[in-house]
């Protein structure tokens, strides 16, 4: 396990990723190339729907410190500077995007063995301010999350959570939606090398008295290959088949089902990914 008890965003990640993670229903073909000089050039096109999208990236690294710029077929530019040498544990990330500057943020992260801290500030006129807190150690952490408003001079958003894991399982508890919701997530590893897994999540919402529970797991078929499957009790099943061609390219298909209601069409997925 890594030092330190990991921020906020961590708490029931894993159990998240094995529910959606790489689940997508679109056509989406990625290529990269990589440079010595540390410069990576990355293009993506997407069919969502009837509509076709893309984008074009350039990266450079250097030292861990990164420079990532984005254009998109609309032509808004991403722009995006993450400095790891500022402060002793401590990272900044700031991001821009034009002509939407409205959605520039500057993200500052503090990592400590016993303590993680993030302020997400973003950069307008009436800038909304998160912070996020954690304390603990590698199996055990309890964090708080919470979203202040400069212009309506409130919090918007009040989050906390408790993760407890080890290396045969991760499990979590979070309350959000300002107290209104709360969820709790179990993951089991079935090996070592956390290839096989099982997972269940089960999320209240108290203002409807809504319940939802989903099942899933991971299993890797071969070196290369692996599947996922998801069940929730609102009756949609997914499931997921992704295959390594090379160290790091992948092809991933992807399809959910509605068992409530079979007459409905599936959805399909396919996702490909070249890297050398």
């Amino acid at each position: 396990m890594s030092k330190g008890p990991g921020f906020f965003s961590d708490i029931g990640k894993k159990a998240k990723d094995l529910l959606t993670k790489d689940y997508s229903y679109d056509q989406k073909f990625t290529i990269a190339t990589y440079s010595n000089a540390g410069v990576a050039l990355t293009s993506t096109a997407l069919k969502k729907g009837g509509l076709s999208t893309g984008d074009i990236g350039l990266q450079y690294k250097y030292n861990n410190n990164i420079i990532d710029v984005k254009v998109d077929t609309e032509s808004n530019v991403s722009t995006t500077f993450t400095i790891t040498e500022i402060l002793p544990s401590t990272k900044v990330i700031a991001s821009f995007k034009v002509p939407d500057y409205k959605s520039s943020k500057l993200d500052v992260q503090y990592s400590h063995d016993h303590a993680t801290f993030t302020t997400t500030v973003a950069l307008n006129q009436s800038p909304a301010v998160d912070i996020t807190a954690t304390l603990g150690t590698p199996s055990f952490a309890i964090g708080a999350e919470a979203g202040y408003e400069t212009t309506l001079g409130t919090f918007v958003k009040y989050n906390a959570g408790v993760s407890v894991k080890n290396l045969d399982y991760d499990a979590s508890i979070i309350l959000a939606d300002k107290g209104d919701s709360l969820r709790a997530s179990y993951v089991h590893h079935l090996d070592n090398l956390k290839l096989n897994s099982c997972v269940a999540e089960i999320s209240r919402r108290f203002s409807t008295n809504e319940n939802t529970f989903t099942v899933g797991g991971s299993y890797a078929l071969d070196p290369l290959t692996s599947v996922k499957a998801r069940l929730s009790n609102h009756g949609k099943l997914g499931a997921l088949l992704q295959h390594q061609l090379q160290p790091k390219s992948v092809l991933t298909l992807s399809s959910e089902f509605d068992t409530k209601a079979l007459d409905k069409n599936p959805r399909f997925g396919l996702a490909l990914a070249l890297k050398p």
